[in-house]
């Protein structure tokens, strides 16, 4: 599966344009891609392609040798917050990135600002692909200016809740998917369920891991979020943010949470363990989940609440520093084709950005055998679709801590809610 588990590790390293500087580095791209195979130059050619993971892309590039058979690609691997940092870095100085570069949501909006730092693939035909993708997914890969195409989507993050059948029946919960997802169709009904798994005091677990993803979840599944059209911060003002936090707050002070951070050891070892029954579940992270080795079976796919959502999923770009956009340009274009992304959620768990894939068999009746058969394609894809996208800030990860923090705080017993919202609202204050 696809290693993800550092995907959302906040604070995330914010970009803005002035950081990256407006001037261009760099020549233009070249002519744009022709239809099919193209006719390569004799001489040997090496492509380096950055990730914050593997990506199972080997098999991959093996397709694309077959028509490029000069062309030799090499990975370069990095930590989640390694690669972003390092690539902001690459693209002040002008030197260090590689050809094709993978962009996470989350920093996104990072790099849209500065479509100066980008070969346009615009230039080499690929804007022709608009209409095979999710809307929202596409825009994101478009420059604020709306004059360049900066990068091409590859998965998005539908989301679900992921929850222990073992943990619910002892609970005297239902314990069958269809029956749990029918318990919480909103997050007041889920917060009912987990007062019901609190009272069964069940033994060394809480009903869920923390409050920080299910806060960011409600928040990511509201039209607006932390910015708006314009990308001003508007959290401190937007009702659905302090709606989110008051849920989160509720969760808190009903005993639901078991104070871990995602990602951290404690919360690893609460995956294999059992210490916590649900959690909020992007199609990306039931690779995270099998890597702790809970055992086949232990954990189990419904909906979430609220009705969909998206959290995650990345885009493929090319930095002006790169000596040969036309055949990157054209690895991309593979990589994020129909076929490679029917094959990439079936080894992977990388749920397509193209929305016609949804209605293929291939993905839509995809079960899982590791999560007991979970019709994991039904699931994923349906939250996709309910999904409505809001402006994605360059310091939403900025602003996600500062709430997370608060959040962290009143678990801990340190402030109570409404010191720890006013703290937050002061910290996102000095967020610029």
């Amino acid at each position: 599966m696809r290693k993800l588990r550092h995907r959302f590790l906040v604070p995330m390293v914010a970009v803005s344009a002035l950081a990256l500087g407006l001037t261009a580095c760099g020549s233009g791209g070249g002519a744009p891609a022709s239809s099919g195979a193209a006719s390569q130059p004799a001489e040997k050619i090496k492509l380096t392609v950055g990730l914050f993971s593997d990506f199972h892309y080997a098999p991959l590039y093996e397709e694309f040798k077959k028509t490029h058979p000069n062309v030799e690609i090499v990975e370069r691997r990095a930590q989640f917050n390694d690669h972003h940092t390092n690539l902001i870095t690459q693209l002040t100085t002008g030197a260090g990135a590689a050809d094709v570069v993978a962009i996470e949501g989350g920093y996104i909006g990072s790099f849209t600002p500065v479509p100066d730092k980008f070969y346009n693939l615009k230039d080499y035909g690929l804007d022709k692909r608009e209409s095979e993708y999710l809307p929202w997914k596409w825009k994101l890969g478009v420059s604020n200016d709306g004059s360049s195409l900066i990068g091409l989507g590859t998965d998005v993050g539908g989301l679900a809740m992921c929850y222990r059948p073992d943990l619910f029946k002892k609970a005297g919960l239902p314990a069958a998917r269809d029956e749990v997802s029918a318990l919480w169709p909103t997050w007041d009904a889920y917060i009912e369920t987990g007062k019901k798994f609190v009272a069964a005091k069940v033994e060394g677990a809480k009903f869920t891991d923390g409050a920080g993803e299910h806060f960011r979840a409600m928040v990511e599944q509201a039209p607006v979020g932390f910015y708006d059209a314009q990308y001003n911060i508007v959290a401190g003002t937007n009702p659905e943010v302090r709606k989110a936090y008051d849920m989160g707050i509720k969760m808190i002070d009903s005993g639901l949470s078991a104070n871990l951070l995602a990602f951290s050891p404690p919360w690893n070892t609460g995956i294999a363990k059992g210490t916590f029954a649900t959690m909020v579940c992007p199609a990306w992270k039931t690779g995270t989940i099998k890597d702790q080795k809970p055992g086949e079976g232990t954990w189990d796919i419904a909906a979430v609440p609220g009705g969909g959502g998206n959290q995650g999923g990345t885009h493929l770009a090319l930095p002006k520093q790169g000596k040969h956009p036309k055949e990157a340009a054209e690895l991309i274009d593979l990589l994020t084709n129909k076929e490679s992304q029917i094959k990439l959620f079936t080894e992977a768990s990388a749920l397509p950005s193209l929305p016609e894939l949804y209605d293929d068999p291939a993905v839509k009746d995809y079960v899982n055998p590791y999560f007991g058969n979970a019709p994991i394609g039904k699931i994923f894809t349906d939250a996709a679709k309910a999904l409505q996208p809001q402006p994605a800030g360059p310091k939403a990860g900025d602003v996600l801590q500062a709430f997370n923090n608060g959040l962290q705080r009143v678990d801990q017993g340190k402030q109570n809610a409404e010191e720890a919202w006013a703290q937050v609202l002061k910290d996102v204050g000095r967020i610029k």
